[in-house]
């Protein structure tokens, strides 16, 4: 456990700010919260800025959108994922289909987050991530609030 602090300890000196800090300082905001209502979203949001001005890229951006939905509720999180620029690279990557998915979701149009979770599903790359999406299909079916 030491030997861990120490090579912690000495990954975050120096004075070069890398995407890999910042990543580190988001992981370190989510580890830090007791639940997912206790995250500091406004945090997370201004890491992913800083993110986007180092490392752009449309996971990033995706990333991003989904802590801002977090922070300002889903039709604010969708607003930002159709702002992403190049967002047609995200076409096969199941989390971009899967986060419209769940903000869909929780704004109460369930046909249409339906929809995107099943094109996620279409995506899905292991065992898991199909059981997840097929749950969130299921409960757009029943309607789920």
């Amino acid at each position: 456990m030491a030997e861990g602090q120490a090579l912690l300890e000495l990954s975050a000196s120096g004075s070069e700010l890398t995407e890999y800090h910042i990543e580190a300082a988001i992981a370190s905001v989510h580890a830090s919260a007791h639940r997912t209502e206790d995250t500091d979203w406004q945090i997370i949001v201004s890491l992913y800025d800083r993110l986007m001005t180092l490392h752009p890229s449309p996971v990033v951006a995706l990333n991003r959108a989904i802590a801002t939905a977090q922070h300002q509720g889903p039709e604010r999180g969708l607003e930002e994922i159709r702002a992403i620029a190049d967002r047609d690279r995200l076409a096969a990557y199941p989390f971009y289909s899967a986060a419209l998915g769940e903000l869909e979701f929780r704004c109460g149009r369930h046909e249409t987050a339906r929809e995107h979770f099943r094109a996620a599903l279409a995506l899905a790359r292991n065992s898991m991530e199909r059981r997840f999406l097929d749950q969130r299909v299921s409960a757009c079916e029943r309607g789920d609030t």
